[in-house]
């Protein structure tokens, strides 16, 4: 239920309240608004009012504040609510530059596709499929060339109920599937969450470790990417065990991941990682429930608060068969190429994908009437 936040109610909180500032009310002709709007990074995003909420003795209060009014809001709150909110407007507008990987330079200033290779027999949706090297291997070069600007190599499903594999295995499932790609000019990364295939893949080719666990479930993860200096996936999952779907209960699902990856982040950036190659994911799917998802979906924009590259990763997932008539996986399309459209137009930089030319042309036409508002 809605709440309506006042500027009164920002000095009657208490000392556990939070404070979060999203992006919203898009606009497409950022020039015909002067300063009345701001722009998410240096993505082709920009939004004239914060959606601000106040989490406070377990109630949210939220309002929506033009941008030219949010330093008198800033003014009323108390001042460590004052410095979170200046904290998350800085990171909304902080450049994410571009990722380097190897001779491979990733722009993040328009959406990116991440194609996904699993190197499984028993992923969600295209589990066996590239479970021999060579499929694996021809399957990263097709998706190159389709218009992934990364590959995304795992080799342990991670669905609901997939047994814990041996890191042996897992290694010897990716290794020389990433290691013919990177050879082959590919900028590669590995999906794992524990450390001893992160040092494989790395040291065969790749160049981003993608973590579901947001580095919590090996003690040794961290050490491995502050080591190798590579960018960093931490993606949110409501446990770092090995089902990391269990315990998906929350108070505000939003809130919840979001104060979550906050705290991964601020990990690592205390462990040694530079901000600069630290990349989040809300985690869709993963001990999350249809309305959960939605929920973070419609709040996608939040994350950029973080000063982050955010990756959107919702392709083929079991929330869009609830959503029509149980879909299997392999005719869920359609409802990927909506919900990553959703993504990009509220700025995520990342988009990971099974499909890659029909989500590609989806990302031209989004691209194409982003030009066509900035130039007619």
């Amino acid at each position: 239920m809605f709440h309506p936040l006042t500027r009164a109610d920002l000095g009657k909180t208490w000392e556990d309240a939070r404070i979060y500032l999203r992006p919203t009310c898009f606009v497409d002709r950022p020039h015909e608004l002067d300063d009345a709007c701001l722009r998410i990074a240096d993505t082709m995003v920009w939004f004239a009012a914060w959606h601000v909420s106040l989490r406070d003795n377990g109630a949210v209060l939220s309002a929506i504040v033009p941008v030219a009014e949010l330093d008198d809001w800033i003014a009323a709150m108390p001042g460590r609510l004052g410095e979170a909110a200046k904290a998350q407007r800085a990171g909304v507008a902080r450049p994410r530059g571009n990722l380097q990987l190897g001779e491979r330079t990733i722009r993040l200033s328009e959406p990116q596709l991440m194609g996904i290779v699993n190197v499984t027999p028993d992923s969600f949706s295209d589990g066996g499929k590239h479970v021999d090297a060579g499929a694996a291997i021809d399957a990263g070069f097709a998706m190159g060339a389709a218009g992934a600007a990364i590959i995304d190599v795992g080799g342990e499903s991670t669905r609901p109920g997939a047994p814990l594999i041996w890191e042996g295995d897992e290694i010897r499932r990716i290794e020389g599937v990433v290691s013919a790609l990177a050879k082959g000019g590919v900028a590669v990364s590995i999906d794992t969450r524990k450390a001893a295939v992160m040092e494989a893949a790395l040291a065969a080719g790749a160049g981003i470790v993608n973590d579901i666990s947001a580095l919590r479930y090996d003690e040794r993860a961290m050490d491995v990417v502050v080591q190798a200096g590579c960018p960093v996936v931490l993606m949110h999952a409501p446990s770092a065990k090995s089902d990391p779907h269990e315990g998906g209960t929350y108070a505000h699902v939003l809130f919840d991941v979001y104060d979550m990856l906050a705290e991964r982040v601020a990990a690592c950036v205390a462990a040694g990682v530079d901000r600069a190659k630290i990349i989040v994911d809300p985690g869709i799917g993963f001990g999350k429930g249809v309305g959960d998802n939605l929920a973070l979906v419609n709040g996608l924009a939040l994350f950029h608060t973080l000063g982050c590259p955010v990756l959107f990763g919702a392709s083929r997932k079991r929330m869009i068969g609830a959503l029509d008539n149980e879909a299997a996986a392999d005719q869920r399309l359609g409802g990927t190429v909506a919900l990553n459209y959703q993504a990009a137009a509220q700025g995520a930089q990342l988009l990971r994908v099974h499909d890659l030319a029909e989500n590609r042309q989806a990302l031209r036409v989004w691209r194409g009437l982003r030009d066509a508002a900035l130039t007619s």
